[in-house]
């Protein structure tokens, strides 16, 4: 699942099992949020503090995600209720910008260019 939040952009997947080595089989009751900024996980973690707190942020490097935590599905299933209670706007794109300042500038103009391929 590709989520593009003002607080950033995620892809949530399921998560292996154990440590999440690829040799493992995927648990369906955890998720694995990826991000490629870790300023996204963090702004996700400041907004969602009760729910984000006990879960840290992890790097990988050399990945196209390079931070990650760990959640069960029932967590993030409340994140994304509540970004969606949040929700206070009328074009994305404007909020992105607004709400994280001059790094949001960057994440709102590789929307655009997200939507500029297509056409």
């Amino acid at each position: 699942m590709w989520l593009f939040t003002k607080y950033g952009f995620f892809s949530a997947v399921c998560a292996r099992q154990g440590k999440g080595d690829y040799d493992q089989p995927v648990d369906t009751d955890r998720l694995m949020v990826r991000a490629r900024l870790k300023s996204h996980l963090e702004a996700l973690k400041q907004r969602f503090p009760d729910l984000l707190s006990p879960y840290e942020i992890q790097q990988f490097s050399g990945t196209d995600y390079a931070f990650r935590i760990f959640v069960p599905k029932t967590v993030w299933s409340e994140v994304v209720t509540q970004i969606i209670q949040d929700m206070d706007y009328d074009n994305f794109q404007s909020e992105v910008a607004h709400y994280q300042g001059r790094e949001g500038i960057a994440y709102e103009h590789s929307l655009h260019r997200s939507i500029m391929r297509e056409k």
